[in-house]
């Protein structure tokens, strides 16, 4: 269950950022909303794997 709170803790760390990018025109939050959109694409794909192996018996 770490893994979900580590991606809903990645995505409220974010809300900020979108706000400033969306509603005010910040262009460094959209830099910064990139970055975080990676690093929770990376995240989901850690998980995937994760619950793959868990499912098949590889851990």
């Amino acid at each position: 269950m770490s893994r979900f709170s580590e991606a809903k803790e990645l995505v409220e760390a974010l809300e900020a950022d979108f706000t400033k990018f969306y509603e005010q025109g910040n262009k460094a939050a959209g830099t910064r909303i990139r970055k975080g959109m990676q690093d929770l694409k990376n995240l989901a794909q850690d998980v995937r794997n994760e619950v793959s192996a868990i499912k098949n018996g590889e851990k």
